[in-house]
């Protein structure tokens, strides 16, 4: 049987490998529809900002006229949280967060828009005879995630990909909810070598940013920001002195409020983001016990893959922190450190209200290292995060919340109700146990790269040499010749 692949894969690095995939199958494997750039069917990026940006099948709501092909969305069990999933990931791209935006404010809006999506896209699944989805990344996007929903209920063949940050290798599974459980069939490797105690090498995170330093100061880019919030947001403001040197003056208190290292307003300025960032600075300067007994919980960066997709219910990450004060013996605290890179999104008000009422629960201050709290820590609890994977490096257990890919390491425990941290916090386990698990989950990954942010990372990388051996692995496993990295064990 042809299979018939319905493609969300944007950019050059993969239209390469889709083309190479195509190519090399001989006729086995064909593009029934891709949602990626201008030269794909359909332009992806706009049906996220809801701009009319045509692909060579125009765009995808021209001329459509809905049939219903997506009321098979409602008869899942997983439809409402499909819907709030959905609806959830759509608003990263709304007027609070961006200046291209779409235009969507209300819950109905929003509901509204999901179904437009979903049923467009069932029936182009439909209409092209789809057999299988192939996912470029994990779906973490909105429209994404949406084509995901609609796919899986129609019962399309689904392969997710997704960039390890290990140096040039991907990870491969069937449903992303199946992320960190490692495929039981799949080959083991030898073990990977782990200085213990060493924290890992994250290219996306600066060791300044661990580091007590001089506070910031307000700079152009920030006004420039504010002008461009004003004129695009509020342009009735721009006759309004009062109103831009009152935000100026607060934007100068939280620049020196800060380490230099924040630029909260360099990029991107809303009245949400300025008090967002004056709740922030309100914890700088607090003193963090150490020697007590404490779970660290650092936060994720939102909007992203690791709480929007692969956190569940946890996305809402305060639940973590509520489910551990649960089970919190006495004495024990809870120190909650902000992501680095974190933004106004998913802390409004409320956020930081809630915190405050969890018993035992301190927010430290920005420059409190991480290396140090996940070394003092009794247990650092993640919904899926690297500090967790630090943890496990310096022998210290880890709780985690979603999917992490370490998730099936020794000193992970997945979270349940009325977890003993006394025990969690006493559980040892061999570093050569780790250096094992590693090697066995390296061997489970693919050769390659399919995210052009880790080109630079791989040795001697060569775009034609590269597209071949992607596309042949995808082949393998869209075909079932070769093992999924991760797969829940079915049960008997």
């Amino acid at each position: 049987m042809t299979i018939r692949l319905v493609v969300d894969g944007r950019g050059g690095l993969r239209r390469q490998i889709l083309d190479r995939l195509v190519a090399r199958s001989n006729g086995a494997i064909e593009i029934a529809l891709h949602f990626g750039d201008r030269d794909a069917d359909f332009h992806a990026a706009c049906l996220q900002r809801m701009e009319v940006r045509p692909g060579r099948r125009g765009h995808l709501m021209q001329d459509h006229l809905s049939r219903g092909a997506d009321i098979q969305l409602l008869a899942s069990e997983s439809y409402r949280w499909m819907l709030e999933q959905g609806v959830e990931q759509l608003q990263r791209a709304g007027p609070n967060y961006r200046y291209r935006s779409h235009n969507l404010q209300s819950v109905q809006d929003y509901l509204d828009y999901y179904h437009l999506l979903a049923e467009a896209y069932a029936q182009q699944i439909e209409d092209t005879g789809a057999t299988h989805a192939l996912f470029m990344n994990m779906p973490h996007l909105g429209y994404d995630v949406i084509l995901y929903h609609v796919a899986r209920v129609l019962g399309l063949k689904i392969l997710v990909v997704s960039q390890t940050f290990f140096a040039d290798s991907f990870f491969s599974m069937a449903a992303f909810e199946d992320f960190g459980h490692m495929n039981p069939d799949g080959p083991d490797g030898p073990p990977i070598h782990i200085e213990k105690g060493s924290a890992p090498d994250l290219f996306y995170m600066e060791e300044r940013w661990q580091k007590t330093g001089p506070r910031g100061r307000l700079n152009a880019k920030a006004v420039l920001s504010l002008m461009k919030h004003v004129a695009l947001k509020r342009p009735a403001k721009l006759m309004s002195p009062s109103y831009i040197l009152g935000n100026l003056r607060r934007m100068r208190d939280v620049y020196g409020s800060l380490p230099d290292w924040r630029d909260p307003f360099s990029g991107f300025f809303h009245e949400n983001e300025l008090a967002y960032f004056e709740h922030l600075a309100g914890y700088e300067g607090q003193k963090v016990d150490l020697n007590l007994p404490f779970v660290y919980i650092p936060l994720h960066n939102q909007p992203e893959m690791s709480t929007q997709t692969l956190g569940g219910p946890f996305r809402d990450q305060i639940l973590v922190a509520e489910a551990i004060a649960r089970d919190l013996p006495e004495g024990w605290r809870i120190y909650v450190k902000e992501n680095p890179r974190q933004s106004g999104y998913a802390r409004g008000p409320m956020f930081f209200h809630r915190l405050s009422r969890i018993r035992g629960l301190q927010f430290v201050p920005s420059e409190t290292s991480t290396h140090e709290l996940s070394t003092r820590a009794q247990i650092t609890a993640t919904v899926c995060g690297t500090a967790g994977w630090e943890a496990l490096r310096k022998s210290r257990p880890a709780i985690v919340f979603g999917g992490a890919w370490y998730g099936d390491f020794p000193g992970v425990h997945r979270w349940h109700p009325g977890m003993d941290l006394r025990a969690i916090a006493a559980d040892s386990f061999p570093h050569e146990a780790l250096e094992r698990a590693a090697g066995n989950l390296a061997a489970r990954c693919h050769a390659g790269i399919i995210e052009l942010l880790y080109k630079d990372r791989a040795k001697d990388f060569d775009p034609a040499t590269n597209a071949e051996a992607v596309a042949a692995t995808v082949q393998d496993l869209l075909e079932g010749r070769r093992p999924l990295t991760f797969a829940r064990k079915a049960l008997p």
